[in-house]
């Protein structure tokens, strides 16, 4: 055998050994997860970019995070096994594990149990923070996150119906939905819209981050808190996994410590969750004819 026909030989059987080893061939089943699109783009792909090296590294598999353009589209995916694992938000959650037997919540932020939304307004309002429900609120231009937001609009609008005794439509002149967290801060401080919803924690972030500019926006009314985003995994996991699998991904979760991925969250750690947690905010999403 010539020295080139020995170099190719060689070549081609390394060439094959990389392959046979390779996680992401279809011997080896690839974990596929998705999340709520809660905020812009570039911070979800940061954030569950670190998430997907971490889960990876623990579960000794290929696992791929796919971004979504909506909270449905999240809710789809889930139902239609493009993705197995996915972080939601309380209303989506419960959407997904009504939708898909077997699926169930396996772990939440240690600050989840007790979440709550912030109501912003433009200064030029002049509606001010005081002791309880702001003042000044009815006749006002407001705009909601996503409409299958939990913090953004099924909590929000939960709390003015429960104030006011109806529909946002009745009490505001103008009524949006931003699509989410980071869009609603924008347009409130624009001027587009008077007062608006959102996630605390998003608000916060963005303040300590310097995007948010304070003498435009300013928040006037902290919820009371309620059970809002956890990790969802469909139920047949195991079949396409091996036995036991489910419960690897959960205390890959709950042993997650690596302070640069929970701060992307951001969340001081995880917890374990289940379904039940999350049986206010399905009553919740019933009352206001959101679910059946």
């Amino acid at each position: 055998m010539s020295k080139r026909l020995m170099a190719a030989v060689v070549a081609a059987c390394m060439c094959f050994g990389l392959l046979a080893c390779d996680p992401a061939t279809p011997n080896k089943p690839v974990l596929v997860f998705s999340a709520i699109p809660d905020q812009d783009e570039a911070r979800l792909i940061e954030r569950f970019g670190k998430v997907s090296t971490y889960l990876s590294e623990k579960l000794d598999i290929e696992v791929r995070y796919v971004p979504v353009k909506s909270y449905a589209a999240a809710v789809t995916a889930f139902r239609n096994n493009e993705v197995q694992l996915a972080w939601f938000g309380g209303l989506s959650g419960v959407q997904a594990t009504q939708l898909v037997p077997g699926s169930r919540a396996i772990a939440q932020g240690v600050e989840d149990p007790r979440y709550v939304s912030y109501f912003i307004a433009h200064r030029d309002t002049g509606i001010v923070a005081g002791d309880g429900f702001p003042e000044g609120l009815e006749g006002r231009s407001f705009t909601f996150g996503s409409k299958s937001s939990t913090s953004g609009r099924l909590m929000p609008e939960f709390f003015l119906r429960e104030q006011f005794g109806k529909s946002p439509e009745a009490i505001f002149s103008r009524v949006g939905f931003s699509g989410d967290h980071s869009a609603t801060i924008a347009l409130v401080q624009s001027g587009a819209y008077e007062v608006g919803a959102l996630s605390y924690q998003v608000w916060d972030k963005e303040v300590a981050d310097g995007t948010v500019d304070t003498d435009k926006v300013q928040v006037i009314w902290t919820t009371p808190p309620y059970p809002d985003y956890h990790w969802v995994i469909r139920g047949d996991v195991d079949a396409t996994f091996g036995e036991g699998f489910a419960g690897k991904v959960q205390r890959a979760l709950l042993e997650l410590d690596d302070r640069d991925v929970l701060d992307a969250f951001p969340r001081q750690k995880f917890i374990p969750a289940t379904n039940d947690d999350f049986l206010p905010i399905l009553d919740t999403a019933r009352s206001l004819g959101l679910m059946d």
